[in-house]
């Protein structure tokens, strides 16, 4: 099922969650609150990363939170670069749903 975005480009699924995010403290917030965190496309709207995780993984999606992380300056000797922006998203499931990654 295609999503159209905010921009107006349709997104599939498996273009709106590009990995999940296998942290500790990702792990920790997945079994104690049954939030999964996810790397997204920045053009994702919240309705569009739970229309995703409930397509792909049929599971029963409570809330999303949504974070868009900045690129921050990196220096290697002479050479600084910025690393990219990215989209982070917290999503929330029912309490009987679960998300096995491995």
């Amino acid at each position: 099922m295609a999503v159209l975005s905010k921009s107006g480009v349709t997104l599939e699924p498996y273009q709106v969650i590009l990995r999940p995010l296998v942290t500790e403290k990702g792990t920790h917030v997945s079994t104690r609150h049954n939030a999964y965190a996810f790397a997204v496309n920045p053009l994702a709207t919240k309705l569009d990363i739970r229309t995703a995780v409930e397509s792909l993984w049929s599971v029963r999606v409570i809330g999303v939170r949504t974070q868009t992380r900045t690129g921050k300056p990196r220096r290697t000797k002479t050479i600084e670069i910025q690393t990219p922006s990215w989209k982070k998203a917290i999503v929330k499931l029912h309490d009987e749903d679960r998300i096995s990654f491995f």
